[in-house]
């Protein structure tokens, strides 16, 4: 069973327990031995402490900083979906979207918000991607007849948000053309080819582990009546999901997404000028939607914004507990016994030792990761434009902080069973690792 572990206890449980007991043994056979350098220096034990309080403070230091982005981008997700955006978009993708989330009505907003979150991964916007990905989570909740536990729908989803293919890394470009780098933008190709194949990986790890993994209890859902947008969702004992009334033919779906796909090089090539238009234009785009929709938008997205406050109320627990348990596991020197014990074997693999905490940290700790690149593309003796330089870049663009999505979206919604949801998270991290370090030794190596 996947999601849970033999005694029944839900999977995160055991991963976080497991982090931290691995950290405080760490931490104490260091302490026993330990010899003091200087009157001042700080023990293991010591160390770990002032690791948990730095990693509890910041946890909720992350939170408050969300709390702006958050209800400025869920007000703006409220002004699409009171103009029918999220419905338009949803129609649009059907042919994709239908087959990969079959539970999920083919023009619920769930949809729409759905493929704004990962538009948004793919032009590298994170800050917007977050409140986006939010909402989805929400809508899918609202079809969640077993509150509490991940949904297969849940599970695709967020598996799919810690790959989704990623067009322009804006961010790590950014910090590679501040650095010197004579190509910043040399990663687009490799993050592109490493988050292809990631997502792939999670489609087909969620739908594979979803079959090991318990699903949710039955009970009382969500009625959604296929009709105008905005209309009210209705209860009732009974799914009836309707024909989509309305949909677009195939013909203008699939020439939609062919023009999407066309768009790929034309980001590869001028993406370091696109960049900087983005979040202006997305932000004037959605306004003038609403608008043409006739759409109250100051009034909406003021109403809309005020679910960014308390989002970020709901996932301040979650993320204490799982930022925690990275920063005792980094405090307690567990993650460089573990970089010393496989960077040997790595290293011949093409996952050099400089390297491999980055691969490990990514998923745990974004900032963690962040900084350990930036570390490294600041080295003299590495650089941003050598084979290392790309490698870490190129991790840190294509693979996403699969904890903190995790803690985030399922602490919006208060789900505690994940069941197959970080299993499938991991399999496609490791998916990316093994793309991305396959790209980069045919370029770079």
């Amino acid at each position: 069973m996947v999601g849970a572990c033999p005694l029944g206890v839900p999977l995160l449980n055991v991963v976080f327990l497991a982090i931290v007991l691995i950290a405080f043994v760490a931490a104490a056979v260091r302490q026993v031995f330990w010899v003091p350098e200087s009157p001042d220096a700080a023990s293991p034990m010591e160390l770990l402490t002032t690791g948990v309080i730095e990693a509890a403070g910041g946890a909720v230091t992350l939170a408050i900083g969300l709390v702006g982005v958050m209800a400025l981008f869920l007000g703006l997700m409220k002004v699409a979906e009171e103009g029918g955006l999220l419905v338009i978009i949803a129609k649009t993708v059907r042919p994709l979207m239908v087959r990969l989330f079959p539970e999920v009505p083919a023009e619920h907003p769930a949809m729409g918000a759905m493929i704004l979150n990962i538009s948004a991964n793919a032009l590298g916007l994170g800050n917007a991607a977050t409140p986006f990905g939010i909402r989805a989570m929400q809508e899918l909740d609202k079809l969640n007849a077993d509150k509490g536990t991940a949904t297969n729908a849940m599970a695709l989803f967020l598996a799919i948000n810690t790959s989704s293919v990623t067009l322009l890394p804006t961010g790590v470009v950014a910090l590679r053309a501040s650095l010197g780098s004579e190509d910043p933008a040399g990663i687009v190709p490799t993050t592109l080819f490493a988050t292809i194949c990631s997502t792939a990986v999670a489609i087909f790890a969620a739908k594979l582990y979803q079959r090991f993994s318990a699903p949710p209890k039955m009970g009382t859902v969500p009625i959604y009546e296929a009709a105008e947008a905005g209309e009210d969702e209705k209860m009732g004992t009974v799914p009836v999901f309707p024909a989509a009334s309305g949909a677009y033919p195939a013909w203008v779906s699939f020439l939609v997404l062919a023009g999407i796909a066309a768009l790929v090089p034309l980001t590869v090539a001028y993406g370091k000028a696109i960049a900087p238009w983005i979040v202006p234009g997305l932000i004037v785009g959605l306004l003038g939607f609403g608008a043409l929709r006739r759409v109250r938008v100051y009034e909406v997205l003021v109403e809309g914004a005020k679910d960014g406050f308390q989002v970020a109320l709901r996932i301040i627990p979650y993320l204490v507990a799982i930022l925690v348990a990275v920063g005792m596991f980094r405090a307690s020197g567990a993650m460089d016994v573990l970089v010393g014990a496989l960077g040997q074997v790595t290293g011949l693999v093409g996952l050099p030792a400089e390297a491999l905490p980055m691969a490990l940290l990514r998923p745990l700790s974004g900032s963690g990761a962040y900084g350990v690149m930036a570390a490294i593309l600041q080295d003299p003796a590495v650089g941003p434009d050598s084979y290392t330089g790309y490698l870490v870049s190129t991790l840190q663009g294509s693979t996403e902080t699969t904890f903190y999505v995790l803690a985030v979206y399922f602490g919006a919604v208060q789900v505690r069973r994940i069941r197959h949801a970080l299993a499938a998270g991991l399999t496609a991290d490791l998916a990316g690792i093994i793309a991305a370090v396959a790209i980069c030794w045919v370029l770079f190596g």
